[in-house]
């Protein structure tokens, strides 16, 4: 072989080694990530989203609803790969029942349970309100299907005033329907999510001593069906870094 054949055979080699180091050092493919959210949790998820995507390029499918229903969907086999819950009990009980990835689930937030009205003056600073009766009807989301309609229930209770107020409860499928009834006007007031309202101008609120309620504990868990996608790990991972946190406690959530 001439000269020039072998320049031009070191020069083919040679590109292929720097095509095949570039390769070797491009960071990993983006990737779809689909995550089921509790609906306390829409507004913070939204952010975080778009602060994960900007920081990785995965793009993360969200889906809002209540926990107990996304839970039942997830242990039949429905595709979501993160599981964004509104307490630590469900995520637990995927671990254990192995329709969860690898890690145990994460608390990412500590939510606070807030009584609202549109109607300026109805909800006083200590909750009177609810002894008082002047309202027609209390919003709060299903107890047996969403975290925070337990805690409703809970504080109801520790108030001994959980039977008088029964008649004129109206319940939502999710701590979002409960919100939509209060903003609307068709409930007086009800208990939602403080997240719900912290960029709310306007209207009344008493949050209830945390002593009220059992602290509600949100977690995360990878599913079963994300178990082979690294997008849904990152996106876990984002979630606990100081750029999610510091959106979580803006919307009111503690951190811990």
């Amino acid at each position: 072989m001439g000269d020039g054949g072998w320049g031009v055979s070191i020069i083919a080699s040679l590109g292929l080694l720097a095509s095949l180091a570039a390769g070797a050092a491009a960071p990993a493919a983006a990737r779809d990530v689909s995550v089921a959210v509790a609906a306390n949790f829409t507004a913070p998820a939204q952010e975080i989203a778009r602060a994960f995507e900007a920081a990785t390029g995965d793009h993360p499918v969200l889906s809002f609803g209540a926990t107990g229903p996304f839970y039942e969907q997830i242990t039949h086999g429905a595709p979501f790969e993160v599981f964004l819950s509104a307490d630590a009990e469900r995520p637990r009980k995927l671990v254990a029942a192995g329709r969860a990835g690898p890690g145990a689930p994460v608390a990412y937030a500590y939510g606070k349970l807030v009584l609202y009205s549109t109607k300026p003056g109805l909800v006083d600073d200590q909750g009177r309100v609810l002894a008082g009766g002047g309202f027609a009807n209390l919003a709060i989301a299903d107890p047996a299907a969403a975290p925070y309609g337990a805690a409703a229930v809970q504080v109801l209770e520790h108030r001994g005033l959980y039977t008088a107020v029964a008649p004129r409860l109206v319940r939502g499928a999710s701590i979002g329907q409960a919100y939509a009834f209060v903003s609307s006007g068709a409930a007086d007031l009800g208990f939602v999510a403080l997240s719900q309202v912290t960029d709310v101008a306007g209207g009344s609120r008493w949050l209830p001593p945390p002593t009220d309620y059992a602290p509600i504990e949100q977690d995360a868990v990878v599913t079963a069906a994300g178990r082979d996608n690294p997008a849904a790990a990152r996106f876990l991972a984002f979630l606990r870094g100081p750029a999610a946190q510091a959106i979580i406690r803006r919307y009111g959530y503690d951190v811990r």
